[in-house]
């Protein structure tokens, strides 16, 4: 029998009637205005699934809800937006829908009052207050709050770089990454300094331009002093704890007591020991979400990540001219100081 008929057939089929005499008199509370509203209603007790799905054999309680269930063989969307035409299957889709138009959000966060229109947003959520994370790594245990977290994780190990770019073919795990590679090719420089209104491709370039104008800065007065220091030439040496004093004499007295149990090399600073103890163990903790290649270092997480994204967070302030590697920089300053100093005398000279 074609969808559409047994659904028009739906219509005409009388709800069954059950003897429900004995059920009747043990109901307590509840009641009823016609019989067969209390034999639907006994279904909740008894379980009966008497209106079954032809197409899918699955069975329901009531006879409209059958009837719901059929748009999804029959694909009927009789709930239509009044707004942007869009139709749906039930209205309880439509009265979700239209929060888009209208700005409801019915569901607030008890925590910090922060409102949503969906109930399942609102789930999500209360994991930023709660510190759940239900979706766990099956490789190394690692846990997230979304699954969309968990799911750009496991590119880690199943090195999967869903994103290309259509200009060289180079493939990235994560869209931010593909992003921020593509203004290589585009040129595309959103972040302006607001002194000088010179432009940048990289969020990190343009704050560390912004020190030429502002001058460095630090988020605390600590920072500051011992930034001075590299101005005024100042060696204090006094500390405020004896135990950095202890770690700074090792300086003086060449003390090494942090000894690797692999080949003997000794260091002053347990840090340093910890850190050198990755060449033997072959442990590289940092991870390229890229390409998931491994360092061993922090720091070398971020040199490599350069390559990816193409920032050059030093420039020269002789010219402006930027670099991914603080080397580079390094060897270009000596050279462009050479050229400046050339040039300055040749003026003098021609002047």
């Amino acid at each position: 029998m074609p969808l559409k008929e047994e659904s028009q057939e739906l219509n005409n089929m009388p709800d069954e009637h059950h003897d429900f005499k004995t059920e009747e008199k043990s109901i307590i509370g509840q009641s009823f205005a016609h019989k067969s509203s209390l034999n639907s209603h006994m279904r909740i007790h008894t379980g009966e699934s008497p209106f079954t799905c032809q197409p899918c054999g699955r069975s329901f309680a009531k006879k409209q809800t059958l009837k719901d269930h059929m748009r999804i063989h029959t694909g009927e969307k009789p709930y239509t937006c009044s707004h942007c035409g869009q139709s749906f299957a039930h209205n309880s889709s439509l009265n979700s829908h239209m929060r888009i138009h209208t700005g409801e959000k019915p569901y607030t966060c008890s925590h910090c009052e922060q409102s949503f229109a969906y109930k399942a947003t609102l789930k999500v959520h209360m994991r930023v207050h709660t510190g759940e994370k239900p979706y766990t790594c099956s490789h190394c245990g690692q846990s997230f709050a979304h699954k969309s977290g968990l799911n750009s994780h496991m590119r880690i190990h199943t090195g999967e770089k869903p994103y290309t770019c259509s200009h060289c073919g180079q493939s990235f795990a994560h869209k931010s990454g593909l992003n921020s590679h593509t203004r290589i090719h585009t040129g595309e420089k959103p972040y302006t300094c607001s002194h000088c209104e010179q432009s940048f491709a990289y969020k990190t370039t343009l704050k560390v331009h912004m020190s030429i104008h502002t001058g460095q800065s630090f988020a605390h007065k600590s920072g500051l002093n011992s930034h001075t220091r590299i101005h005024t030439g100042e060696k204090p040496q006094s500390f405020a704890y004896k135990t950095t004093l202890k770690v700074h004499m090792s300086i003086h007295t060449g003390e090494k007591p942090y000894t690797c149990s692999h080949c003997g090399q000794s260091f002053a600073h347990n840090s340093t020991l910890n850190s050198h103890m990755r060449i033997h163990t072959r442990e590289n903790s940092f991870i390229c979400h890229q390409c998931g290649k491994s360092f061993s270092r922090k720091s070398n997480l971020n040199s490599h990540m350069r390559l990816h994204t193409g920032e050059k967070r030093f420039i020269c302030k002789l010219c402006g001219k930027c670099f991914s590697r603080e080397r580079n920089l390094k060897a270009h300053t000596s050279t462009c100081t050479q050229e400046r100093s050339g040039s300055r005398v040749k003026n003098a000279v021609l002047l």
